[in-house]
């Protein structure tokens, strides 16, 4: 199996371009034929879900007419993540651009950027940038950007409990079906989006699909923001073609004693050493929506997995019982076992409540508590013990 090496990118942050110019253009084309060039981009949802983009477009487009609405997830919560708090400082613009163009798309008067309570600081610059934006896009389209403050839940990171707060009420996923393209904010066709991924969506548009094809693999298109973090001498945010290996990523982070990498923050998976070389960076592989923690010799892994579930313990909205009490039970388990308290044999049972977290839980909360707890335990189990 050949993977790629290392590939620094510029699209996000060191492109400048006219925003207003460049929608301008866009808008000279068809709704069809913009969603199109999404669809053959093959962009996928940044926030770690991958989706298609065009798909989520074409589908909202298609409902029966009536109000729509685009949304900006930017409820930025996964630890390690920090990615989409610089594209809004530094390139806000395109993020406001990436939603015109979904806007016009569908057919939506009105979008809305759910902001993370925690960067409030951003707000000022955001609504001086979005006053100016409003200026230059009044004769092109009829829309209206509103930013809307988050309270610091993880779980609204969830598209629907994002949903519910916005309409005032207690951050809790819905039930699916109905999704979002059919009944989203308001119970209205919407499309929502992670802020990552409306910037490419805009950046598709002004380079055409053909560019962001040749970036990445056949599976995994374009290239990607990563939050780089832990134990590694060039912290940071970094824009790398999605399809290298976690080797060669490693040897670009690394402080020479790499042990582990966790991919996708607290919700995703922790890769070893061992498992480097095999290990692609991709939806084919290990997706992720941004966050690689390096941890090297010096660290326990007992305690980070400690720590991922305390974190999930105190997010969980309590909504379901297989994730609320989940939780709870992995922690209790994992200090038992490290106390002497419970066998070693007893993390098999701990591994099979969390896939049945996996499988029973309501949202990708109590669904994603699996991936750390089982790729820790599976590769680092002689330290859940000792």
């Amino acid at each position: 199996m050949t993977y790629k090496k290392l590939k620094r990118i510029d699209l996000i942050f060191h492109e400048d371009c006219d925003c207003s110019q460049v929608l301008e253009k866009t808008f000279r084309k068809s709704n069809d034929e913009i969603i199109n060039d999404i669809l053959e981009s093959g962009l996928k949802g940044r926030g770690g879900a991958g989706f298609p983009t065009g798909l989520k477009w074409k589908f909202t487009a298609e409902q029966p007419s009536g109000d729509r609405f685009v949304i900006c997830n930017a409820d930025e919560g996964e630890p390690g993540t920090f990615k989409d708090r610089e594209i809004l400082f530094k390139v806000p613009s395109k993020v406001f651009s990436g939603m015109a163009v979904c806007a016009k798309v569908i057919g939506a008067k009105k979008g809305y950027i759910y902001l993370r309570g925690e960067y409030r600081f951003l707000l000022p610059q955001l609504t001086k940038a979005l006053d100016v934006f409003h200026k230059e896009i009044k004769d092109l389209l009829d829309f209206e950007i509103i930013i809307q403050m988050g309270s610091g839940a993880y779980i609204c990171g969830e598209e629907s409990a994002l949903f519910e707060s916005m309409e005032g009420k207690r951050g809790e996923p819905r039930n699916k079906p109905p999704y979002p393209t059919v009944a989203g904010f308001m119970n209205k066709p919407t499309v929502i989006n992670n802020v990552e991924t409306l910037v490419y969506a805009f950046m598709i548009c002004k380079h055409g699909p053909t560019r962001f094809k040749e970036l990445g693999t056949s599976d995994s298109r374009g290239s990607k923001v990563f939050s780089v973090s832990g134990d590694t001498p060039i912290a940071g945010i970094y824009e790398l073609e999605l399809g290298m290996s976690l080797d060669h990523f490693v040897e670009e982070f690394g402080d020479g004693d790499t042990k582990a990498v966790q991919v996708g923050g607290a919700a995703g998976f922790c890769v070893p050493r061992k498992k480097f070389k095999d290990t692609i960076i991709g939806f084919e592989g290990v997706p992720t929506g941004g966050s690689m923690k390096v941890f090297n010799s010096s660290r326990s892994m007992y305690n980070v997995l400690h720590n991922y579930l305390e974190f999930f313990e105190e997010e969980s909205c309590g909504q379901c019982t297989p994730c609320r009490v989940g939780c709870q039970q992995l922690i209790k388990g994992i200090e038992a076992v490290k106390k002497g308290e419970q066998k070693a044999a007893y993390l098999d049972q701990l591994m099979k409540l969390s896939e049945t977290m996996k499988l029973a839980s309501k949202c990708g909360l109590g669904q994603s508590v699996a991936n750390s707890f089982s790729s820790i335990v599976d590769n680092f189990r002689e330290e859940m013990i000792y």
